[in-house]
């Protein structure tokens, strides 16, 4: 009996690894059609539409690469922008790190904005609503405290809004880490985060959500939605940027360049709850998709029906496709597309990074409750609940 029901689990596992198999080559070619349209992209003669742009930076805390961070937006090669950014409380301490950029760049337009009004769940958007009313320009773009920037930033990422149907630009981006574990997150950002939203553009015909690494948008696009304050309640600010803009009949794009993040040097049980969250708000917010997920842990699937048919031949055959496919679509991603170095050295984290994936995947289905900046909320349909 247990030999039979071992023979079953194997073909199973084979199956869903199939499904898996079928992900990675979706992948793969997602990835180099993306390649090609960028070398294309890259080859046309640069774009001269350079509208002035308020660049609005909502601030909580310090970390140490914030003002590395802040010093790469004011070294851009572009005519005409401002810097605004907001914070909570007049004694946070991000308020000297920005008093510290004003004096490094006296000739940079830099402001610093109180947000001390709450206006719903979601503070950072709260702030964001505010910051609004003193940005000066019709074009727009919100990122990280963190975000670090090219020179030719601004200039890449407002070239696609030169077409008037475009309503938002966003771009992918690659992580910085230093421990263990934040370097296995960095590699699940650089292989598996950066190929499912390519993935998501060919399967939806577009780009359909924004990233929050850059959401560069029209304020008349943002007006469109009602404003900023659409998002007062919503976790992933970001995503339903993008949507809303995307449901007024706007068209989005994803930017050619690459921008850094950096994360903290976490710990794997503080990584694990990271990216809880992260999986909890993606299941709430896109919840037919986000099940069909489980079909697309090749390696771990297929690991599972090499042990359950006590490594058959096929079934190790079926493990080196496989393998070979993940491991090809990670380079992919890694390498040539976001030009991660050091997730291309990690490469080796994958199979760790898939099996934590796969249990994430089914912890994020135990419950609905998210903690976020020290707060504890519950998730309904994309929205906080405070409780």
């Amino acid at each position: 009996m247990l030999k039979f029901l071992l023979h079953l689990a194997a073909y199973v596992f084979a199956l869903l690894s199939l499904c898996g198999l079928g992900y990675l080559c979706l992948s793969l070619w997602s990835e180099l059609r993306y390649l090609a349209r960028r070398r294309r992209s890259r080859l046309q003669p640069q774009n001269s539409f350079t509208p002035g742009i308020s660049i609005l930076k909502p601030l909580r805390g310090t970390d140490r690469q914030m003002y590395e961070s802040f010093r790469s937006h004011c070294l851009q090669d572009y005519p005409e922008f401002e810097i605004i950014f907001g914070v909570g409380s007049a004694d946070d301490p991000a308020v000297a790190e920005v008093e510290r950029l004003q004096r490094e760049f006296p000739k940079r337009s830099i402001h610093l904005v109180l947000c001390p009004e709450v206006l719903g769940s979601n503070g950072k958007v709260s702030s964001l609503v505010q910051m609004m009313r003193r940005a000066r320009y019709d074009f727009l773009l919100i990122n990280d405290s963190d975000i670090l920037v090219s020179r030719d930033y601004l200039r890449e990422v407002v070239a696609p809004m030169a077409d008037e149907r475009v309503g938002l630009v966003t771009a992918l981006y690659r992580a910085g880490s230093g421990s263990l574990a934040s370097r296995m997150e960095a590699v699940t950002i650089a292989t598996d985060f950066a190929g499912g939203v390519l993935c998501a553009m060919e399967l939806d015909g577009g780009l359909r959500f924004g990233l929050g690494s850059t959401l560069a948008f029209r304020r008349k696009a943002a007006e469109a939605i009602g404003g900023l304050e659409a998002l007062l309640d919503y976790l992933a600010d970001d995503h339903e940027l993008g949507r809303l803009i995307a449901d007024a009949g706007y068209q989005l794009a994803l930017a050619d360049t690459v921008v850094e993040t950096h994360l903290p040097a976490y710990g794997f049980g503080a990584m694990f709850q990271h990216q809880l969250r992260w999986a909890r708000t993606i299941r709430d917010l896109r919840k037919l998709s986000y099940i069909g997920t489980l079909l697309t842990f090749g390696l771990p699937w297929a690991l599972l029906a090499a042990l359950c048919a006590a490594g058959a031949p096929w079934s190790l055959a079926l493990l080196a496709a496989v393998a070979i496919a993940r491991f090809a679509s990670g380079y992919t991603l890694a390498g040539p597309i976001l030009d991660d170095r050091q997730a291309v050295r990690d490469l080796w984290l994958i199979p760790a990074r898939d099996l934590t994936g796969l249990a994430i995947w089914f912890a994020s289905f135990t419950g609905d409750t998210i903690v976020w900046r020290g707060e504890k909320f519950h998730l309904k349909n994309g929205k906080l609940i405070r409780g």
